[in-house]
């Protein structure tokens, strides 16, 4: 599963246009924009919250019922191996957020037996993320301009 944002804040869109035409190259903003998010992701399984801040829903009973005896008796964290497969890859005009497991799309959308835990939307059905990962992508882009047009 990877995240798509088309960057339609004008301002940002606009140092992007013009690092672009600075450098030639996006890579070092991308992979900024990468690190960034990826950390941003990872942080909400420590705090079990979606990207609004809001708590993830508990396990129904069947689940904790159903749990590993050797897990980690977290949410989203039986064995880790979705926070682990949590990457970001970075070209020169762009970059990819995501995860090496194909069930975190369940978790990011729900599903008719499973309650949301979102990891990368603010809004899945928009594909919208959350204001404070929109301020800090504008942030990044913000400096990574200043840093090429010394």
């Amino acid at each position: 599963m990877s995240l798509q944002v088309t960057v339609d804040y004008l301002p940002a869109k606009e140092r992007l246009d013009t690092l672009f035409a600075l450098t030639g190259d996006l890579f070092p903003a991308m992979s900024a924009i990468g690190m960034e998010m990826e950390n941003r992701v990872r942080g909400h399984f420590e705090t079990e919250t979606d990207p609004l801040g809001l708590p993830w829903a508990e396990w129904k009973p069947s689940t904790a019922a159903n749990y590993p005896k050797d897990g980690h008796k977290k949410l989203l964290d039986r064995f880790g191996d979705m926070y682990e497969g949590a990457s970001h890859s970075a070209d020169s005009n762009s970059v990819t957020i995501g995860f090496d497991r194909d069930y975190a799309a369940y978790h990011e959308f729900g599903t008719e037996h499973m309650e949301r835990r979102g990891l990368l939307f603010a809004d899945p059905e928009s594909g919208t993320i959350a204001p404070d990962d929109e301020l800090a992508i504008i942030d990044i882009v913000e400096l990574v301009f200043l840093q090429a047009a010394r």
